[in-house]
């Protein structure tokens, strides 16, 4: 065995050599005991395993081809945070009552710890895995060039995709995961081989905002890096996410879908991903090729990538659960109903889908070719100068991106192309097809109080604002004067009519149609399990009218008093399930903000695990989730959706409870009943 000194010289000299789970033979795992607080965060010492036995001197090259050290053993939250981690470990793995190097103390040259939590001195040629010190700053969304001595690589078939660390996960960002496509063409796996840097984000996809077409990027955050993932019987789940944005609009860049403390706290592996967006990604032309929902295949493509390699980055190809928001949630609903998808993912968290009157409807019901092409595909190729072509779609590749997607009230919806999209809507009555997956809807208390209309302004009626929000002329007529909505008392009018068409436009273009959705899907045993939830607090949001979403400060709670009165807009539950509040100048509000964080992400990361949002004690207890534990006693768990359930609604806020469905009269007079879906 060569001296310590020199092992340490030859890693000098490979001045910052990528280091992998390969070139370490070893498995890599990264932990943080993430309490989700960043008030207190940098008191917290994360750390890598390495999981090869070894002598403190190997244990110490090890760490050094990391460019660390033995993890050290100062800190105040070291005891309490290595007795969590520890617990886990002892629990989830192989590491039953072992002992792991950790730095020297002047009393212990040759230190382990071990549960529960205490340090011993052994003789230095003993052999036991190691836990690195894990020195690399918090960062995240930025253009910044990571520094290299914490890069890491993967290798993963014909690729080698060069990522680096932050303090909460190993991150690979920007990968491609489509061969180069032409515009108007249905992407294809990547089939590419090489070196992949991957270090920061690739370019969202072209939209009003900017972008490219050279788009097709997925991003990774992984707690775990297998040597041999054929053999590991440590990968993780998949959280597979797919952003929010109207179809128009979005990027997974975005700094609200860091998937890196969802990848601590839950110790899953999430993947987000960019797809086509706009008349880019949705266009349908009437010439039996150009067929549309391009953007929609991306994420199926997206998905087989996911298949191919998430196991050399540690997740596990069987466990996949895909989520999103918005647009998203439409793209899950979409995917649920997809037979190309079937079998690409497991679960499915659908995030304020829309469905129902106006701009809602097209998200849960899909346009024809023809349809599509009439209202929407034929004034755009008339308004960028194609219409009088003998070739539209060659004068449409030849013109730039930013003609096509500037073009007012372009296409960006969902069509049923015969391939990827077969029927007109997802079919939750067990008439069709849909994918056999574990599923949870939801959607926040006031989703729709931006999406009916603008704030009211003198003169303004509630029959007038329903009319232009899409809602027809006999049930507007049954609404207007219904006991079923009645006008609130409060002394601003105005106010009074936009708290009236939020709750209109929250039930007709989201609770009415994701409750008929889940009860007809437990109702015919569409799918492996449904769950259903109603977000009842909030952190910002889409406001389109101003000063809506968030609840006015006072001296007690500069930040904003979530005891007063506010809209639970749409959007509001990411900052809370993505764990990333109190981070971007998004301080807490009270003690409420974090402690329902650490409750959505653990629910969140159950339903990846376990196909069901209720995370078990035994996890709770082994990572020391005390909170989370501590509100599942006092609250109860969250019930299926089935046809005997009394209580099947979950309303998520800083106390938990079961509900029965709502507002089902009003559902009933919107047209849009219970049994809507039969």
């Amino acid at each position: 065995m060569l001296p310590l000194a020199v092992l340490l010289l030859s890693f000098s000299r490979q001045a910052f050599a990528i280091p992998s789970a390969t070139s370490l033979q070893a498995d890599l795992t990264f932990l943080f005991q993430n309490d989700l607080n960043w008030t207190t965060a940098a008191d917290h010492k994360g750390t890598i395993l390495i999981n090869k036995f070894g002598t403190k001197e190997e244990a110490t090259a090890a760490c050094a081809e990391l460019n660390e050290s033995i993890l050290p053993t100062d800190g105040p939250y070291f005891d309490s945070d290595m007795k969590s981690l520890l617990t886990y470990l002892n629990v989830n793995s192989r590491y039953y009552k072992q002992k792991f190097w950790v730095d020297s103390t002047p009393d212990a040259p040759c230190s382990v710890v071990s549960l529960p939590g205490s340090l011993q001195s052994v003789p230095c040629n003993s052999r036991f895995p190691t836990f690195c010190s894990q020195s690399s700053p918090y960062r995240r969304n930025t253009d910044v060039d990571p520094d290299p001595k914490f890069r890491v690589q993967v290798k993963s078939k014909k690729l080698t995709i060069v990522g680096t660390r932050d303090h909460l996960s190993f991150r690979f960002l920007g990968i491609p995961y489509a061969d180069p496509f032409e515009r108007f063409s249905y992407s294809k796996l990547y089939s590419g081989a090489g070196t992949i840097n991957a270090l920061n984000y690739g370019s969202p996809c072209t939209q009003s905002s900017g972008g490219s077409e050279d788009c097709l990027f997925l991003n990774i955050y992984t707690p775990y890096l297998p040597r041999d993932p054929a053999r590991s019987k440590s990968l993780k789940p998949v959280m597979f996410w797919i952003h929010g944005g109207g179809f128009t609009d979005g990027q997974a860049s975005d700094s609200i879908y860091d998937g890196g403390n969802m990848a601590s706290r839950s110790d899953v592996v999430v993947v987000s991903i960019n797809y086509r967006l706009g008349a880019l990604g949705f266009l349908a032309l009437e010439d039996g090729v150009t067929n549309g929902n391009f953007g929609i295949a991306d994420q199926i493509t997206a998905l087989q990538w996911v298949r191919e390699h998430i196991a050399e980055f540690g997740g596990d190809p069987s466990l996949v659960t895909i989520y999103g928001q918005s647009a998203g949630a439409g793209s899950v609903r979409a995917l649920l109903a997809s037979p190309p998808a079937f079998g690409l993912f497991q679960g499915a968290i659908a995030q304020s889908n829309l469905g129902g009157f106006g701009y809602a409807s097209t998200y849960s019901k899909y346009l024809t070719i023809q349809q599509q092409y009439a209202s929407f595909g034929a004034p755009l190729v008339s308004s960028v100068g194609c219409a009088g072509s003998a070739n539209i779609l060659q004068c449409l590749r030849a013109l730039p991106a930013s003609s096509i997607t500037s073009t007012p009230n372009g296409p960006r919806y969902i069509v049923v192309d015969g391939k990827f999209i077969t029927t007109d809507q997802l079919e939750v009555n067990g008439s069709g097809q849909a994918a056999r997956a574990h599923v949870m809807f939801g959607w926040t208390r006031d989703d729709g109080s931006d999406f009916i209309g603008p704030y009211p302004t003198p003169g303004s009626t509630l029959a007038g604002a329903l009319l232009a929000a899409g809602l027809s002329s006999d049930v507007v007529d049954k609404v207007v004067g219904s006991d079923l909505f009645p006008t609130p008392l409060g002394p601003n009018s105005l106010e009074n009519l936009f708290n009236l068409t939020s709750r209109i436009g929250t039930d007709g273009q989201f609770r009415c149609i994701d409750q008929a959705t889940v009860i007809s899907a437990a109702k015919h045993d569409v799918f492996a399990s449904v769950w259903a939830y109603q977000f009842d607090r909030s952190y910002g949001g889409y406001e389109p009218v101003p000063g809506t979403c968030d609840p006015p400060s006072t001296p007690a709670f500069p930040n904003g008093d979530p005891n007063l009165p506010y809209y639970r807009c749409h959007s509001g539950e990411l900052y809370y399930m993505f764990g990333n509040l109190g981070q971007d100048s998004l301080p807490f509000r009270d003690e409420h903000d974090l402690l329902l964080s650490q409750y959505a992400v653990d629910m969140w990361g159950s339903f990846a695990r376990t196909q069901n949002p209720n995370p078990s004690p035994y996890f709770l207890t082994a990572r020391g989730y005390t909170n989370t534990a501590n509100m599942l006693r006092e609250t109860g768990r969250w019930n299926k959706v089935t046809p005997r359930e009394k209580a099947p609604l979950r309303i998520i806020d800083n106390q938990q409870r079961n509900s029965q469905w709502l507002e089902e009269e009003q559902c009933d007079l919107l047209g849009y009943p219970f049994t809507y879906f039969g």
